[in-house]
């Protein structure tokens, strides 16, 4: 019966020579490769624990009393959404091990994306074709640090509530149009209480609809493109060598995603993360300290807190401080990123299409900018925890963003031009060993087998 079946439909779909042509397609088998499949499977996880939490979860500003199991809250203030997460956590069977294996998942999730696109900058892998689904992933990227502030801050807790102060007070700064962005999205003056519901709504529907049709995309043209690969025997500019994608690649990629799976649940139950009944409701007057947002945040945290104290007045409207740090670092940032492909084949004049990866010490200019931009982003990110250091280390904040300040713009271009140098010397080294290499000839031995010998001087 199952074999009429699958005659009968292929019959009328014709998919027979599509599903052979694709069982036979041959994937990479680098262990790098297994990165973006990481990501991807932490999406799935985390569609999948989201929406356990989204069935227990009150998407609510109103206030009401708390009445939970919590002695140290019971009788206080909080927001419905507040009070729901602490039900979920405390008297949920199972509720506080998914809420904080999706939460690791987010985590795990943005920093796969991350340490993909390094991969994929370092190597080489955005030339042409592959400008566009350079454009594609470095969306995804965006849209997952929007997933991710989204979600991070629906509990309304202390520390949410602080972090999303900070973001209303970014859109503010933005000239001419910022009141109305901040309108749109937090639907008032913040707090307000329509918050919280346009907050689910962006983080369970929009940003997760986004995100599957960036991937569907992507995955499409990854299909449509084939893999690049690196160099090595049998390996051109024209061919894939790797392992057929049955059986050989599916199970190892479903074996991933257990693993996946299994590490995000083992985080979730041995590793304590963002317990807000420790942080409190948020409330106006408040400010927790010291306040950290998750990883991928740290670096617009600590640009906020490097940024100058410049006012600017235009047309009778005033451009504050937050907006040099917080609107247009990132928009420089991510602009040089969209932008890198186009502007590197313009240095360089190389237009051809590529389908062997470079390694970084190829190309050592490449190198150097990336190694300079991940710097940037790493002393961000480090400022943004000014406070935590300033407590542990018993040192003035003030002195810390002083040489923060300096940091920032000394240690790339230091940072930088170490990489620059190192990387020509390794390419430098690597080819003086292949020109030794090929200098070696075979000579038979007396034993009648053959020996390596240095090509005689006068031969060379």
């Amino acid at each position: 019966m199952i074999r009429r079946l699958v005659l009968a439909a292929d019959d009328r779909l014709g998919s027979s020579h599509f599903l052979k042509a694709a069982l036979r397609k041959a994937f990479p088998d680098h262990w790098s490769f297994m990165l973006g499949e990481i990501a991807l499977y932490c999406f799935i996880f985390l569609i999948l624990s989201g929406t356990f939490l989204g069935f227990f979860f009150d998407a609510s500003g109103a206030h009401v009393r708390y009445q939970g199991s919590y002695e140290a809250l019971h009788g206080a203030e909080v927001s419905a959404a507040y009070a729901s997460v602490i039900r979920l956590s405390l008297e949920t069977r199972t509720g506080l091990l998914i809420r904080q294996a999706h939460h690791w998942a987010a985590l795990i999730f943005v920093a796969a994306i991350a340490v993909h696109m390094c991969r994929v900058f370092f190597t080489g892998a955005f030339r042409r074709p592959r400008e566009i689904n350079w454009v594609v992933g470095l969306t995804l990227l965006l849209l997952a640090l929007g997933a991710g502030f989204t979600g991070y801050s629906l509990p309304d807790d202390l520390l949410s509530g602080t972090g999303l102060r900070i973001a209303y007070s970014v859109l503010l700064s933005v000239p001419f149009v910022g009141g109305y962005l901040a309108f749109m999205f937090f639907g008032g003056n913040f707090p307000a209480a329509q918050t919280s519901s346009r907050l689910f709504i962006t983080h369970i529907l929009f940003l997760p609809a986004l995100l599957a049709a960036a991937m569907t995309i992507h995955l499409a043209i990854i299909w449509r493109q084939k893999h690049s690969q690196f160099r090595g025997p049998g390996r051109t500019e024209h061919n894939v060598v790797g392992s057929p994608l049955w059986p050989n690649y599916a199970l190892k990629s479903i074996g991933l995603m257990f693993a996946v799976f299994a590490v995000m649940i083992g985080l979730g139950a041995f590793f304590e993360i963002n317990p807000i009944w420790s942080y409190g409701p948020y409330y106006p007057a408040n400010v927790s300290s010291p306040a950290q947002p998750d990883w991928y945040i740290g670096w617009l945290e600590g640009a906020l807190r490097l940024g100058p104290n410049w006012e600017l007045h235009v047309f009778n409207h005033t451009v504050p401080s937050p907006f040099w740090a917080g609107v247009l670092v990132p928009l420089f940032f991510f602009s040089l990123l969209y932008l890198w492909p186009f502007i590197e084949r313009r240095i360089t004049h190389d237009g051809d299409a590529h389908q062997l990866l470079d390694h970084p010490s190829d190309v050592p200019a490449r190198t150097a900018v990336g190694a300079a931009v991940l710097s940037f982003a790493i002393i961000l990110t480090f400022a943004g925890a000014d406070d935590v250091m300033a407590k542990l280390f018993s040192i003035p904040l003030e002195r810390l963003v002083a040489i923060f300040q300096v940091l920032v713009l000394v240690l790339p271009a230091v940072v930088g031009l170490l990489a620059f140098e190192i990387a020509r010397e390794v390419r430098a080294r690597r080819q003086a060993l292949r020109n030794a290499e090929s200098r070696i000839i075979y000579a038979r031995t007396e034993a009648g087998g053959f020996a390596q010998r240095p090509e005689p001087e006068a031969d060379k």
